[in-house]
């Protein structure tokens, strides 16, 4: 993309003192993979895709269901039935063809994931579920990967930077994942759906923040209650 054609499009970005055209490059030349294109994965690829990063890769091994709807927007009822994958292959060239889209319609598992993770600048967890986000951490952890973390329930979120310039890493926080099978997750106790956007857009932007060079927020977990709007940052 000339240069006049990155400040045109970016150029509410560039204005800001601290990203800069310089800062725009190093956006453009960033891969991001983003490992969920669900409630938490839909505003980070939309909101990283906006801002001009260079390689995103999704991963995603579901097709797009009528109740995500709700939550999930980078999806719509035309592509009910499509994999998530496709359809935000789709939404991304509609939204920035710059963008070099790589779709990964495959489940991170233990045979795959450092050939999968090993291609990427950063690590973005929008996975549901305890086996793969540890999965994702202990990766990121042996590849020297920076990780941003989300979890969404209800009313509340969390999210986190890990492993980024010697910060600490889920299991400095979490050391073992839960046993109970019967944990209350989102198909049992649901979401409000614009929890996953506050939460997402704050993960996309840590993301970022770390690409340009700004201050990050290392052994920080945000906690965010949203049913009586407060947010609290723990150090650990």
């Amino acid at each position: 993309m000339k240069s006049e054609d990155i400040f045109a499009r970016y150029s509410r970005q560039i204005f800001i003192e601290e990203i800069g055209l310089e800062g725009q490059k190093k956006i453009r030349s960033s891969k991001v993979l983003v490992i969920g294109a669900g409630g938490l994965g839909s505003p980070v690829i939309q909101y990283l895709a906006a801002a001009g990063i260079g390689t995103l890769g999704v991963a995603d091994f579901d097709e797009v269901e009528l109740h995500n709807l709700n939550r999930q927007i980078i999806h719509k009822e035309s592509t009910v039935g499509v994999s998530k994958v496709k359809s935000a292959e789709a939404f991304v060239k509609n939204l920035n063809h710059h963008v070099d889209f790589i779709g990964i319609d495959r489940k991170i598992e233990r045979s795959n994931a450092d050939e999968i993770l090993s291609q990427y600048d950063i690590i973005v967890d929008g996975s549901d579920n305890f086996t793969t986000r540890y999965l994702i951490n202990d990766t990121c952890v042996k590849l020297g990967k920076p990780l941003v973390y989300g979890s969404i329930l209800g009313f509340s979120g969390q999210t986190a930077v890990f492993n980024y310039k010697g910060s600490k890493n889920l299991r400095d926080l979490f050391p073992e994942p839960p046993f109970d099978e019967d944990l209350p997750d989102c198909d049992s106790l649901g979401v409000l759906g614009a929890l996953p956007g506050i939460v997402g857009s704050m993960m996309a932007m840590q993301v970022l923040k770390m690409i340009t060079g700004l201050p990050g927020s290392n052994d920080q977990l945000t906690l965010i209650d949203t049913l009586n709007w407060r947010f609290q940052t723990i150090d650990f």
